[in-house]
């Protein structure tokens, strides 16, 4: 099944959904390896060392410093890896009230991991994105 394409039904059909839990992202030395004890959600490898990101109390008990306390939003619609746009219309409107967003395309879903104390408005946002044009009737 490809994913969703068009702009206009990708942001009327998101239905931002907010996932449990703090995430926060950690980061350790290019070549050493991940503890054992520890699933992180995500895992990216960039030259500098392998980005980590995972809940809180997860890298708290590894004993991992950490950055960024978010909450994590996923827009449910299936989007394709090829849409145009959608993450940036999201992303802008979020910048308009002020809340950053790191945003994660996975292959059925976006991601979005906004400032914690911020994910209820964040949320709030999106949903009003989705919502449905009010219709005028002709009078």
């Amino acid at each position: 099944m490809a994913g969703e394409r068009d702009l206009k039904a990708l942001l009327r059909d998101m239905k931002p959904e907010m996932q449990e839990g703090v995430f926060v992202f950690c980061t350790i030395a290019p070549g050493q390896e991940i503890p054992a004890a520890i699933n992180p959600l995500l895992m990216f490898r960039e030259q500098e060392g392998t980005t980590l990101v995972m809940r809180r109390e997860q890298a708290e008990r590894a004993g991992l410093s950490s950055q960024f306390a978010s909450r994590l939003i996923t827009l449910t619609i299936h989007s394709s890896l090829n849409a145009v746009g959608f993450l940036a219309a999201i992303t802008a409107r979020l910048a308009e009230a002020g809340i950053s967003v790191n945003a994660v395309s996975a292959f059925y879903h976006d991601h979005l991991f906004v400032p914690d104390q911020r994910a209820t408005e964040a949320l709030r946002i999106l949903n009003s994105m989705s919502a449905p044009e009010p219709r005028t009737s002709a009078r």
